[in-house]
């Protein structure tokens, strides 16, 4: 049975009480190896990524926190899953943002989900005892499809189906090893019945589609240069891409405890929103604490 929401979770009975480089600002907490996990101090230790957009969101998690009254020690900027993911099974770091395809897909390399939906069941049947997920949010950091604004209005795209619309040649660009993906330009086919030219345009894909040189690009959905550059990403209707929501993966033991205060940060956490708190982090270098301080604040959240 799944260990997703505090209800769930409370029913079940298994709990007691709940990358760019871009300006860090966090406050790491060290710890020594085999230390007693973090709950028996009474405090809530919230980790986060080396990575810029992460530590936004672990950050705003810390503030909630904080302002419902948690005791919160941070453990930020620690780097990737293989890194980090030990220490939060362990009891060590309970509240860790974490995005739920590529999350589930570590402990279920074969999965067949794909929708939001779907992934978010799958994982909460695939994680260990000590670990639950709570509400997930609708923003996400995945691989998509997306045109220019201006692109989209001149042919009314508001979703990959759309494309089979366009007049004239479609070309996707996008890293070299897009061509051999799933959901490169043969998933395009198969699932949407949509043929493509491919160019391998690697890092300068936002570039090339700006200059025209390609008019699809495969690029991730928080990448700030979706607001700086006008860019439209384009709905997936039939799930060609593994969803990877954010979501708020925490020790089972203090999940129901966090989630009044960590779902309706998710609830609130829009698409829209991530692609701006990534401009505030990478483009306008303000720090974690200030973003984080003022989205709650927008959001009635503190």
């Amino acid at each position: 049975m799944p260990r997703t929401t505090h209800r769930t979770l409370a029913a079940l009975g298994l709990i007691g009480s709940l990358a760019l480089a871009g300006c860090s600002s966090s406050n790491p907490l060290e710890e020594e190896s085999g230390s007693a996990p973090a709950a028996e101090s009474g405090a809530i230790v919230v980790g986060s990524q080396d990575y810029y957009s992460n530590e936004v969101i672990a950050e705003i998690y810390a503030q909630a926190l904080e302002a419902a009254d948690f005791e919160v020690e941070r453990n930020f900027t620690i780097g990737q899953r293989d890194a980090y993911l030990p220490s939060v099974e362990s009891g060590e770091i309970n509240l860790f943002p974490e995005y739920s395809g590529n999350l589930l897909q570590h402990y279920e390399p074969d999965t067949e989900a794909r929708s939001p939906e779907d992934v978010y069941a799958a994982l909460g049947e695939a994680l260990p005892e000590s670990l639950a997920v709570l509400e997930q949010s609708t923003a996400s950091d995945q691989d998509s499809y997306t045109v220019t604004a201006a692109f989209a209005e001149e042919n009314n795209l508001t979703s990959i189906a759309d494309l089979s619309t366009v007049d004239g040649e479609l070309t996707l660009g996008g890293p070299p090893e897009l061509a051999e993906r799933p959901y490169g330009p043969q998933g395009l086919a198969d699932t949407y019945g949509i043929e493509v030219g491919f160019e391998a345009t690697g890092p300068t894909t936002v570039e090339d589609l700006l200059a025209g040189t390609i008019n699809v690009a495969n690029v991730y959905t928080a990448d700030p240069r979706i607001s700086t550059e006008d860019l439209m990403v384009l709905e997936d209707p039939e799930s060609l891409f593994l969803a990877s929501n954010v979501v708020p993966l925490v020790s089972a033991d203090v999940a129901e405890e966090i989630a009044d205060v960590i779902d309706p940060v998710s609830a609130a956490l829009t698409p829209e929103d991530l692609v701006e708190l990534n401009v505030q982090s990478s483009v306008e270098q303000r720090s974690s604490e200030e973003i984080a301080t003022e989205w709650l604040t927008e959001q009635g959240l503190n």
